[in-house]
């Protein structure tokens, strides 16, 4: 039995953007907390052989007038807080502080400084890579299907479609995250999202892929069954895969400690959502794609005969 995909398009599409619409809602609500990568400051590593609450490592600081510091973790033997930049002079005082009030408990501080120059660069560097990934997407995939003429582009522009959703999900998340708890985002989120960009195209294009070949078997069969056809053929293999990386994921969130929790957490969204947009939106905007276009040809000669 042939699972009709393509006639339930306008379901997941109102499913994807019943996800997106709040998480937009929350980024222009400045949900999205910049970390110490964007804003430039200090981050300090501290380390124990237990490590106190963050309340109480935060109350520390404020004694010190840096009301402003963030804890970023505190598990096993590490805290991170992130502060405005600091001064030599000044982290030789939080150490001592941290000396004189948990003793022995307390091993090292390490710290390291960031410009918010940095982030400035970091921020054009990522636009451009995505900018410059969409653009070479586009051509290569309408490359691969040029034996279709023009309508090779809608099969590129589909899938960018579906990886600017795939990033808008996580983004939304981690706007809701940052607004409600405070989840900022650094260098590694960008490298996640990227990440999350490759993943969704590489699924994207098995799918494509497997249309290419049945349309070729198939000349002259509607695009609509072609699409419900390969998808179906591709699903087992789409779902296995991105399950053994999710599983990959959800181990290294859960074990992997604080410092990569939220590239973690971000992977696993987006990978999760990469196999979503490329089963459920992907081909469902080449069908749109293609019935939009048949409407105008039809639409053409009746007015011509008029």
């Amino acid at each position: 039995m042939l699972f009709q995909f393509v006639e339930r398009k306008w379901w997941y599409f109102l499913a994807s953007g019943l996800i997106i619409v709040p998480g937009v809602i929350f980024l222009l609500l400045g949900g999205l907390k910049p970390g110490i990568e964007f804003k430039g400051g200090s981050l300090l590593d501290a380390r124990f052989d237990s490590a106190p609450p963050a309340a109480e490592v935060h109350d520390l600081f404020v004694s010190l007038g840096h009301p402003e510091a963030a804890i970023q973790g505190a598990e096993g033997g590490r805290v991170e807080i992130r502060t405005i930049t600091l001064q030599p002079d000044d982290i030789a005082a939080v150490q001592k502080k941290l000396k004189d009030r948990y003793g022995a408990n307390f091993k090292d501080l390490q710290s390291n400084s960031v410009s918010a120059a940095f982030s400035v660069e970091l921020i054009q560097n990522a636009i451009q890579s995505i900018a410059l990934a969409s653009v070479l997407i586009v051509l290569l995939i309408a490359f691969a299907f040029r034996s279709f003429g023009w309508s090779a582009f809608r099969y590129g522009f589909a899938a960018i479609i579906a990886l600017l959703h795939d990033a808008a999900v996580v983004l939304g998340l981690f706007a809701i995250l940052g607004f409600f708890f405070n989840v900022e985002v650094d260098s590694l989120f960008v490298t996640a999202v990227l990440t999350i960009i490759g993943f969704s195209v590489h699924d994207t294009i098995v799918v494509f892929d497997r249309i290419r070949e049945n349309l070729r078997l198939n000349p002259g069969e509607p695009l609509n069954p072609i699409i419900n056809f390969s998808i179906m053929q591709t699903l087992a293999r789409s779902v296995i895969t991105s399950l053994t990386v999710v599983l990959t994921l959800l181990a290294l969130y859960s074990f992997g400690g604080f410092s990569i929790r939220n590239f973690a957490l971000a992977l696993l969204v987006g990978v999760i959502s990469g196999t979503y947009s490329s089963i459920f939106n992907a081909s469902q905007v080449v069908s749109l794609w293609q019935e939009l276009e048949d409407r105008i040809r039809h639409r053409a000669p009746s007015r011509a005969g008029a």
